[in-house]
């Protein structure tokens, strides 16, 4: 199936969410006229549609291929990350000073989120680059800026997190990978990283690896650990490449899906002569991992809306082209488009509200991340406290919209022909990679409540619900979110708070979504356009059905956690 951009939802997003023209204001971003945004909103939507789109299903069914060290990728993949690098699209945030063009993050976001719609295996090579971008930018030294930002920020070279191990999963501090000093400022790197996403092909001429390692007599723990760049092909002073590095891509993994992203097991210094370069000072590699990881998390909340999108696309084109039975509640007895009976409508139109609701969410949150950029440190707070719900409740709804797709399909869904069944695939990965939601819910609890102690999040609760008093099941939502927030930092316990917070978090993603949706239909309130009708109904379902049942979790979120100890360890896993 075709897929076409949704350029008009984006723009609305990207004016009253992430509210462009104020962000324009400032000297920093002066060049993000609307003129401008809609010439990249537009011209994205169409490279994407073209170039990665086609290649989306040819990228399934073949996948990458790792033989005698290298991984290929299908014929087109490199012709089209090419003219994704010549066309300029990797570098719309990047710092002007290393080639970048400058303008909001909020923009580099709307570049992801059509790349991942149309292809989203593809589309996490340039999103991994950006973390690495992010960390060199806070961390590097000048030279390692000057070294590889210009060809990072361009896409001619890729960037990676090198952060699991097989022993080392979510717990980073239990890392074994060593980092030794070879005497001339370089380190010999040795040890071997899972699940590196990108982390060898044959697409960019060099791929630079962010490595985490320990070194000698480092700290036990998280507090032990250091950040190096280890590239593919060594760099010469003036740029150029090399001799490659002493690390090798071991194999890829089997998946249940993304298969055009080479997932990989990567060993570093298995001939003792793998080098890398500290990145800032050692023991305080955790900090450059949370630049990195950040970024991440708000892509790949992304992704959750790139995956429905795609999804809700292709259902709504069958919907509307397969016919069978007639309506049951119509005059006639002709079988009609399945779009006609309730519960496919039921389906598509919670299905288009969850989608744009998380995309309200997306670029609110990339719209606090821009002032966060210009200083606003209030913006910056609560733009933390969005990152978790983001992340976890985006690509949560990414799985339940492309698992309604499937279902409007029927049992077309469950065969690969008709490629519903590969959204499905592709998007179970996103609640578990960069943290899993569990994580994130976690870090929205412990972290992120203590903000202000407990400051930022009320203040956000207490604004949406003094600004949806037309949408009082959102107002009420937002009440609850409130209340939560106080009894957590006052009377829950640890545990309570950890039990407790996957509801609270999507309570809360589901709130701000639904406030932000609320914007966007009073932002086309008097326009006699079919954008407006379709808005004020979808923002009036995500209300009264998506909001009203997210109050529901509230007795789960502060239960507490005394009945999951109710049985012991071996009781509950006999």
């Amino acid at each position: 199936m075709d897929f076409t951009a949704p350029t008009a939802d984006q723009v609305l997003a990207i004016k009253v969410n992430a509210g462009i023209d104020e962000l324009a204001a400032h000297p920093r971003f002066a060049a993000a006229s609307p003129d401008m945004v809609e010439a990249i909103v537009e011209g994205i939507g169409q490279f994407a549609a073209g170039e990665f789109a086609p290649l989306n299903r040819k990228g399934d069914q073949e996948g990458a291929k790792l033989a005698n060290g290298t991984v290929t990728l299908p014929d087109g993949f490199a012709e089209a990350y090419r003219a994704y690098v010549e066309q300029g699209w990797n570098a719309v945030a990047g710092d002007e000073a290393h080639g970048g063009q400058g303008l909001p993050f909020t923009l580099a976001a709307n570049v992801l989120e059509n790349l991942g719609a149309a292809n989203m295996a593809f589309s996490l090579l340039p999103m991994l680059t950006v973390g690495a971008i992010d960390a060199l930018a806070h961390h590097g030294s000048p030279q390692q800026q000057a070294l590889y930002l210009p060809k990072l920020v361009s896409g001619e070279w890729s960037g990676t997190m090198n952060l699991t191990e097989p022993q080392a999963g979510s717990d980073v501090g239990a890392l074994r990978t060593t980092a030794t000093p070879r005497g001339d400022g370089t380190w010999s790197i040795k040890g071997t990283k899972i699940f590196i996403t990108w982390g060898e092909h044959d697409l960019a001429g060099n791929i630079v690896h962010l490595v985490l390692a320990r070194t000698p007599g480092a700290p036990a723990g998280s507090r032990g650990i250091s950040l190096f760049v280890v590239p593919k092909y060594l760099v010469k002073p003036d740029g150029s490449l090399g001799p490659r590095n002493d690390l090798r891509c071991v194999s890829i993994e089997h998946k249940l899906g993304i298969m055009a992203s080479p997932t990989c097991v990567m060993s570093f210094g298995d001939n003792d002569d793998c080098i890398g370069e500290l990145i800032g000072h050692e023991n305080e590699g955790l900090k450059a991992m949370f630049t990195m990881m950040n970024s991440a998390r708000i892509n790949v909340g992304n992704q959750g809306v790139q995956i429905a999108e795609r999804a809700l696309q292709q259902a709504r084109y069958y919907a509307r082209d397969r016919v069978q039975s007639a309506r049951a509640g119509g005059a006639s007895r002709e079988p009609v488009a399945i779009i006609e009976h309730p519960d496919v409508r039921r389906m598509l139109l919670r299905m288009r509200a969850l989608t744009e609701g998380s995309r309200a969410l997306l670029y609110y949150t990339a719209g606090q991340v821009d002032r966060g950029a210009l200083s606003d440190v209030a913006a910056q707070l609560r733009a933390d406290c969005l990152v978790p719900m983001l992340k976890a409740w985006g690509t949560d709804i990414g799985c339940e919209v492309a698992s309604l797709g499937v279902q409007i399909h029927g049992g077309m869904g469950f065969v690969e022909e008709t490629g519903a069944a590969q959204h499905y695939r592709d998007a179970r990965i996103a609640p578990i990679y960069e943290g899993t939601n569990g994580i994130q819910a976690a870090d929205l609890v412990t972290r992120k409540l203590g903000y202000e102690q407990g400051g930022v999040l009320t203040s956000l609760f207490a604004e949406i619900a003094a600004d949806c008093a037309d949408a009082p099941e959102l107002a009420a939502l937002a009440g609850d979110c409130e209340g939560i927030v106080r009894w957590m930092g006052a009377e829950a316990s640890l545990d309570d708070r950890l039990a407790g917070s996957v509801p609270f978090c999507t309570m809360s993603a589901v709130a701000v979504a639904g406030w932000q949706l609320q914007r966007q239909a009073r932002a086309l309130a008097g326009e006699d356009t079919p954008q407006a009708k379709a808005k004020t109904v979808v923002a009036r379902y995500f209300a009264q059905h998506i909001a009203s049942e997210a109050r529901g979790l509230k007795a789960q979120a502060t239960a507490g956690a005394d009945l999951f100890y109710a049985l012991d360890a071996e009781a509950l896993a006999g």
